[in-house]
């Protein structure tokens, strides 16, 4: 049914426009009196919770940030069974983004190429929501994700990190620095150690008892890997979550017209998914077995979940198969891990 309505309907219409249609909806859902119901169709099995961070996940699958920015949907996205979802990226003061358009689809590689530019209301304007979703015992776990205002100079990253993390971070399950998103200028820079050092350290000190994980890029060299790891590891952050977008156009079937017609952006989806499972590998081996490990980028499929979480992933997250696979993805996938758990065990 939904790849009949993507083919007919949504793959015709602007991408970020579809995407605001589904998300309207989504977001309505806990007020359609429909939820209960959705729920008991789409609740992971008992089998499959995970416990990290210091708290319960429901299943090791959940939204990687991107989709929910401001936090509006996160109980319509708990109906449609994801464990946990991450909203963001927010920023310390309200922004708009990139001009459009700035959301592009590769229908023929399973991808996505966004330019979106951090587009957020602003940590301000997100208390209220968290602090009630927070309150919320029937609710996914919920990750903050927050990045640096693009009206914020590169020197002053650290200020800006500080003010987001006091505000968001008394709210958030767990926390986390996006330092490797391609569309804010100057914000992949801060994934040099000695920029990375300070606001890690800051970050940590400033969020309390919440636990802190970063975000790295796929683009580092496997040398830049090891040693973020290693910093990681040194001021006893929480985890490390692996991989953002990539700038990287090698591998896509699509035409290199096409490909060059839109341009700048962070790629993500299925031509992602080598790359992300080589830096999953590269993590793991680097850290210690009781850091927090989230893969993510080129997810699909329960097979490619329970690939990541047999390479050491303590936690799985996608986005852009939601797109192609529609509002029973996640009820898909933790279906499908129940069913390898049981026929492993």
């Amino acid at each position: 049914m939904y790849r009949l309505l993507f083919s007919l309907v949504l793959s015709r219409m602007d991408p970020e426009d579809a995407h605001h249609l589904a998300f309207r909806l989504i977001r309505s859902l806990p007020t359609l009196g429909i939820g209960r119901l959705l729920e008991l169709l789409t609740a992971p099995d008992r089998s499959l919770a995970v416990e990290a961070l210091g708290v319960r996940f429901p299943s090791p699958f959940g939204l990687a940030a991107g989709f929910d920015k401001d936090g509006f949907a996160v109980r319509g996205l708990g109906h449609l069974g994801f464990g946990h979802v991450e909203v963001g990226t927010i920023t310390a003061h309200p922004q708009p983004g990139n001009p459009r358009p700035r959301l592009f689809r590769l229908v023929g590689d399973r991808a996505l190429v966004n330019r979106m530019g951090f587009n957020n209301g602003g940590a301000d304007a997100a208390v209220g929501r968290l602090s009630r979703l927070a309150r919320r015992r029937h609710r996914p776990v919920l990750g903050v994700n927050i990045g640096k205002s693009r009206i914020t100079p590169v020197e002053d990253a650290i200020g800006d990190y500080e003010r987001s993390t006091r505000v968001l971070a008394p709210y958030a399950d767990y926390l986390v620095v996006n330092v490797s998103s391609p569309n804010t200028p100057g914000l992949r820079g801060l994934q040099e150690l000695d920029a990375l050092s300070p606001l890690l350290e800051a970050v940590h000190r400033t969020a309390g008892r919440t636990p802190v994980l970063v975000k790295i890029a796929p683009d580092l060299s496997d040398e830049e890997i090891v040693r973020i790891c290693r910093l990681v590891t040194q001021l006893g952050l929480a985890g490390i979550i692996a991989t953002n977008t990539t700038t990287s156009r090698e591998g896509l079937t699509a035409a290199a017209s096409d490909v060059e017609r839109i341009g700048a952006g962070g790629l993500s989806g299925a031509p992602l998914a080598a790359r992300s499972l080589e830096v999953l590998r590269l993590v793991r081996a680097s850290v210690p077995p009781e850091l927090c490990v989230v893969s993510v980028g080129g997810v699909e499929t329960a097979a490619d979940v329970l690939e990541r979480l047999d390479a050491g992933a303590t936690l799985v997250q996608g986005y852009s198969a939601f797109v192609y696979r529609g509002p029973l993805w996640a009820r898909q996938i933790n279906r499908g891990l129940a069913r390898a758990r049981r026929e492993r065990a």
